[in-house]
């Protein structure tokens, strides 16, 4: 296990930034062709527009990553974490970021904002600060299809951020604002939001209130039962999304009028505590749409003692399809969601990953664990679930998934040394081969704590350029060999 000292040195780091959420998503099954993101106005370029990859929650991508020749074309300081970037039409990747003013410890506070980057040089060239609001509030954003940040601030409303070049350099500006604060109680906060194929924006909260905004800007809501919360994202497909609170997963659509209501529920087991390597005591995946038809079947990780299990049910009537133990040899919990390929999963392990104080909520049993990682494959059929492989990736980054080069690539961390630093010294970026687990790329591109990747989520441009920020810098990670000028 890390030891208190360091495991203080670690938060202290961290805690100079403001976690967004750690839910990723892993990769599935043998290429088939993946749930097509909507178009304009929706969501801007497929792959590049939202945090887990499409609507379905995939992690998945049709570019390919670095691979072979990965290295830093640029990077910067863009002054905080950047919790998820987006890349538009116009090829401009723009990012949810979060800096913190102040000593967090001394009564701090964290500013989320807007930035938008240069893709040559990855230095930021604009940016404009939102109104603080919950832990969670601007992480879950999407990128619609006028290349505009869609995004809830501290004043509960959802904002459309955009950009535009100028005489005297770039901008970005709020451009669009729906308020949704009369929905919301007191004390609550907007930590989810993503669009749906009628042109509604559904958005969620901490405590539990579903809400969609119309395209007339009509807003409806309902509110689950008391004491569940929501820490993850919101999966979308074709007349149903699906929602993941610390005690049950639900099936949820629409009324007539657009108001939300459940489909079906299905509690899960949450386990005694929350474990060390998750923010909240429940599940910490966002729900995956994947199988029969791109999304027939609905996958999560639960948080049972002491091996949490995968789950598998169908997307239309919440059957049971398998349940197995999520991990063989890998650490026993996730805070990252299943990336989906095919009939395929692939679900990284973050049990004993050290997230800053403030970003977790509740005790965890036991109070520290090493960070011991694994990533393992699991296939799915009508008939059950079985394992493919279990490696010992460290992913610290939230993982894609390619569908292009049959890649996984993220951020993180040489093999578990029990006793050891365990978030310190060199970090990598991994390329793992889909189809055996086997590592392919392993490269240098910083050393933590300074470059502590924090979970964050980074996304692959059509280029191949991997953008992923880690706790002080944007990283620009290329396959072609050249060096971006700072």
């Amino acid at each position: 296990m890390t030891g208190p000292g360091v495991a203080t040195l670690v938060a202290a780091m961290m805690a100079a930034v403001t976690l967004s959420a750690a839910v990723m998503a892993p990769a599935a099954a043998e290429p088939t062709t993946a749930p097509a993101d909507p178009g304009a106005p929706i969501l801007g370029p497929v792959g590049t527009s939202l945090m887990h990859g499409d609507l379905a929650s995939t992690d998945s991508t049709p570019n390919p990553g670095p691979g072979l020749r990965a290295r830093v074309r640029g990077s910067s300081a863009p002054g905080g974490a950047c919790a998820a970037t987006f890349i538009g039409s116009d090829g401009m990747p723009v990012s949810l970021c979060t800096k913190f003013i102040g000593d967090p410890r001394t009564g701090g506070f964290a500013v989320p904002s807007v930035v938008l980057f240069d893709p040559r040089t990855a230095a930021p060239v604009a940016s404009v600060d939102l109104r603080k609001g919950g832990l969670l509030g601007g992480v879950y954003g999407y990128l619609d299809g006028r290349n505009r940040v869609v995004v809830a601030d501290g004043s509960n409303s959802v904002l459309f951020v955009g950009h535009r070049r100028t005489a005297q350099g770039y901008q970005v500006y709020v451009d669009d604002r729906v308020d949704v604060s009369a929905h919301i109680p007191a004390g609550d906060a907007v930590t989810g939001l993503a669009p749906d194929r009628q042109g509604r924006i559904w958005f969620a909260t901490t405590n539990g209130v579903i809400g969609t905004v119309g395209a007339d800007r009509d807003v409806r809501s309902m509110h689950l039962p008391a004491g569940e919360q929501l820490g993850n994202g919101l999966s979308v497909r074709p007349g149903g999304v699906s929602v993941l609170t610390t005690h049950a997963l639900y099936e949820m659509w629409t009324r007539a009028d657009g108001t939300p209501e459940a489909v079906w529920r299905k509690a899960y087991d949450r386990g005694p505590a929350r474990r060390p390597g998750q923010l909240t005591w429940g599940s910490g995946t966002t729900p995956t749409y994947f199988g029969p038809g791109g999304d027939g079947w609905v996958a999560i990780v639960d948080n049972a003692d002491p091996r949490p299990s995968l789950i598998v049910r169908e997307s239309d009537t919440g059957r049971l399809v398998c349940r197995m133990p999520a991990f063989g040899t890998s650490g026993q919990g996730t805070e990252n969601s299943p990336m989906a390929w095919g009939n395929s999963l692939v679900i990284p392990s973050t049990y004993g990953y050290q997230y800053p104080p403030m970003a977790v909520t509740g005790p965890s049993q036991p109070s520290d664990a090493g960070f011991t990682g694994g990533s393992t494959r699991i296939d799915v059929s009508p008939t059950g679930c079985r394992r493919v492989w279990e490696n010992g990736d460290r992913f610290a980054s939230l993982p894609r998934l390619s569908r292009a080069d049959g890649l996984i690539h993220g951020l993180g961390y040489g093999r578990y040394v029990p006793g050891a630093i365990q978030q310190a010294g060199p970090v990598y970026y991994l390329a793992t081969d889909f189809a055996t687990g086997r590592r392919v790329v392993s490269s240098q591109v910083g050393v933590a704590p300074a470059d502590e990747p924090l979970e964050l989520t980074g996304t692959i441009a059509a280029d191949g350029t991997m953008w992923q920020a880690t706790i002080g810098r944007m990283l620009a990670i290329s396959g072609d060999g050249r060096t971006m000028q700072s």
